[in-house]
């Protein structure tokens, strides 16, 4: 049972990263679907290897593991599975995923408030500080690679 409400959600993930997608990117809904497809079905086989395997990983592990096994040189789907997900902004996925926190905690925001100025003030540092040396990292990497 528990797996019909996970492929559920997975739908409507799917359905919002379609529309993200086209909205944001103007990707049409079928040049989506295939990358759609590939991404949610890692997704889900991550979740049923998360309860059924005897190593116990977060479902972002596995989910990392099998994204890598299917496009490295060695799967015969690399080609289907990179031409699929290239098709997908990845800033689609993370519109949904930022939906999805802000109405999680939206009704906790008096509870939140309630902290007090100094935990205003660690969130603000964190979420700076997250920026900066992710662009930072990022940069770095760039001219490493002399894409820049």
């Amino acid at each position: 049972m528990r797996y019909i409400e996970w492929i559920v959600l997975f739908i409507v993930a799917g359905l919002g990263i379609a529309l993200a997608n086209f909205v944001g990117f103007q990707v049409g809904f079928a040049d989506s679907l295939p990358g759609i497809a590939v991404l949610l079905l890692i997704s889900l086989a991550a979740v049923a290897l998360s309860k059924l395997l005897p190593v116990k990983l977060p479902v972002v592990a596995y989910c990392s593991l099998l994204g890598l096994l299917l496009a490295c040189p060695l799967s015969p789907v690399r080609d289907f599975v990179i031409e699929a997900a290239g098709k997908i902004n990845f800033t689609a996925p993370l519109t949904m995923v930022g939906a999805y926190a802000g109405i999680s905690i939206s009704d906790q925001l008096k509870e939140f408030a309630k902290q007090g100025w100094k935990m205003l003030l660690i969130a603000a540092l964190v979420m700076v500080g997250t920026f900066t040396f992710s662009a930072l990292i990022a940069q770095l990497g760039l001219m490493m690679t002399n894409a820049i």
